[in-house]
């Protein structure tokens, strides 16, 4: 064998081990368990869709070993079978079939599509989600709530969901698998979607479309509480607690206040500035991940303030290490503070 040989079996053997591992990613993400009504229509079409190939294949292998068999060659017989070139009927099948097939693949398919882009009736008294997409963020309004956050969207079980989205700069695809299929956010336009949640749990989601140089770290979290849970953070995103309780949270706000009003905004701090171009950072201390990636706590969010594009590349967010330790521990210390 020679050495060529080796080498590319080499890599082919590592290839398909890299390929087997990409799906033992943890939490794990899959359509193929739903969490909730659209995931679970979702699904259906894909077991429709499997149900008709496999229906295909077995027939296509069944014509294949009926034909090996029934004209197969035996001795001391040299006729040859009739000959089918031509014959109407059979194209006519084997135009037909495929028709009725997909046709019975594409009425449920438009039938969902139509469903999961309506916006639900106000009896069901959907809750209202404004998501615009950022280069490399999620940005989540509820405009009937008067809340404004980001990277995680809270949601109440049992209730239906209705978004709508919009991209501020390229084309971004909203995508929650467990919970509801892949949507398009691109400028200047507004697509819908809605999603339920059937119990408790956070579910991951991601950009499902190439978007640039972070498009696989522009993650964010889903967070379905009870109904009661969820007014409750209602309440808390309502009136939030931004106002600072030491003399190193309150010399953390006058840091944020001369650095970051330009780009983020606090409701509840009692700060003006145009804050419209970063996420909305209420309730900081109490999310689960810095920038979407990074678990919330004062080590990487240091590590976040120090070098943001180290952590995503291409995040308009700029370093502030330009700051002294003092006010960089103060304005850390006010951010974990925001509950």
């Amino acid at each position: 064998m020679s050495r060529h040989s080796v080498i590319g079996r080499v890599l082919l053997t590592f290839a398909l081990f890299a390929l087997l591992l990409s799906g033992c990613q943890q939490p794990r993400m899959s359509v193929l368990e739903p969490q909730g009504e659209a995931g679970q229509m979702q699904l259906d079409l894909v077991y429709l869709s499997i149900y008709i190939m496999v229906f295909v294949c077995v027939i296509v292998l069944a014509i294949f070993t009926y034909v090996l068999i029934r004209f197969r060659q035996k001795p001391g017989d040299n006729t040859i079978p009739k000959q089918v070139e031509g014959s109407t009927k059979l194209e006519i099948l084997w135009t037909v079939v495929p028709i009725i097939l997909l046709a019975i693949l594409a009425v449920p398919t438009l039938k969902s599509t139509f469903t999961l882009a309506a916006k639900p009736p106000k009896a069901e008294q959907p809750v209202e989600v404004k998501v615009t997409a950022h280069q490399y963020w999620w940005e989540f309004e509820y405009p009937e709530l008067g809340i404004k956050t980001a990277q995680e969207l809270h949601i109440p079980t049992g209730k239906k969901v209705h978004l709508e989205l919009t991209s501020v700069d390229v084309v971004h695809s909203f995508w929650v698998p467990s919970l509801a299929g892949k949507t398009d956010l691109i400028p200047g336009r507004k697509n819908t979607m809605w999603m339920k949640a059937d119990k408790p749990g956070t579910y991951e989601g991601r950009c499902a479309e190439l978007c640039g140089a972070s498009h696989a770290l522009m993650n964010f979290h889903v967070v379905a509480e009870k109904p009661e849970e969820f007014q409750k953070w209602v309440k808390q995103r309502q009136k939030p607690s931004s106002q600072p309780q030491t003399a190193q949270e309150k010399e953390g706000k006058k840091v944020f206040a001369q650095n970051c009003m330009g780009c983020h905004a606090i409701d509840g701090a009692g700060l003006k500035g145009p804050g419209n171009k970063g996420p909305n950072l209420a309730g900081f201390g109490d999310r689960d991940k810095i920038a979407g990636l990074l678990e919330n706590n004062p080590e990487n969010l240091n590590k976040w303030l120090h070098n943001p594009q180290n952590v995503k590349p291409g995040a308009h967010m700029p370093a502030i290490d330009f700051l002294k330790k003092k006010d960089l521990d103060a304005l850390e210390a006010y951010l974990e503070s925001l509950k």
